[in-house]
């Protein structure tokens, strides 16, 4: 299997790069570990933002790149950029399941967009280019599909759409449920602004998923080396 990025995004974000971790066998244990985890992030999330959360370079860089790709940045927030927003202004975010659970505390950690796919319920390989006529994309918790037009920056498999506007939103095919097993986790950065950080993510991401109990495969994605490629099952 494998995760590949077109040069039609690296013609226009030339700088975008990509942790990725892939992970087998995880069904995490040690689940007051990952409760005590998103406590902790959840805690120390708004002092990361002085100014405010749109202050921060790696929300900003975001916003730009939103902007660039003909989308209104107050409109359409990164997830990032919503996930910060939601702790700034509530101090709280609930718990989903372990994985999720783990994805966002490592989020709010690094200040990153992070997803998480569950590979079994995906089919051919993962992609993020833009999208073509005939796209789809199946809108998180409903069943009828909505068309994608055109030219829109897309996480996808051979079949479907599973994230629209690059890092706004995942579908209800990717989401990640009690029997994911077999996971895709995609961090998303630009490397003039947080490249460390990226490879920090996928590191202690990596990480986790070991001691939590499953297998890593852990790379770097970027416009010299554009395909991530592994066989774990």
């Amino acid at each position: 299997m494998r995760f590949e990025v077109s040069e039609d995004i690296f013609r226009l974000f030339p700088t975008a790069c990509f942790g990725v971790v892939v992970a087998a066998d995880f069904q995490p244990r040690e689940l007051e570990t990952v409760a005590r985890l998103l406590t902790a992030a959840v805690a120390a999330a708004p002092a990361k933002f002085p100014e405010g959360v749109r202050s921060h370079p790696s929300i900003r860089v975001w916003r730009e790149a939103f902007a660039k790709m003909q989308l209104n940045p107050n409109k359409f927030l990164s997830s990032v950029e919503a996930l910060h927003t939601r702790v700034y202004k509530s101090g709280q975010l609930p718990q989903i399941n372990p994985v999720v659970d783990l994805v966002n505390a490592l989020s709010l950690k690094y200040v990153l967009p992070m997803g998480a796919h569950d590979l079994e319920r995906m089919t051919g390989d993962m992609r993020l280019r833009l999208s073509r006529e005939g796209d789809v994309f199946t809108p998180f918790g409903e069943q009828q599909v909505e068309v994608v037009p055109p030219g829109e920056i897309v996480y996808a498999d051979d079949v479907e759409v599973r994230t629209r506007r690059w890092v706004w939103r995942q579908g209800e095919k990717a989401k990640i449920v009690a029997e994911s097993r077999y996971i895709f986790f995609p961090i998303d950065g630009f490397a003039d602004v947080n490249k460390a950080d990226v490879l920090a993510a996928r590191d202690e991401l990596a990480e986790f998923v070991a001691r939590l109990g499953g297998r890593a495969a852990v790379f770097f994605v970027d416009r010299d080396c554009p395909v991530a490629e592994w066989d774990l099952k």
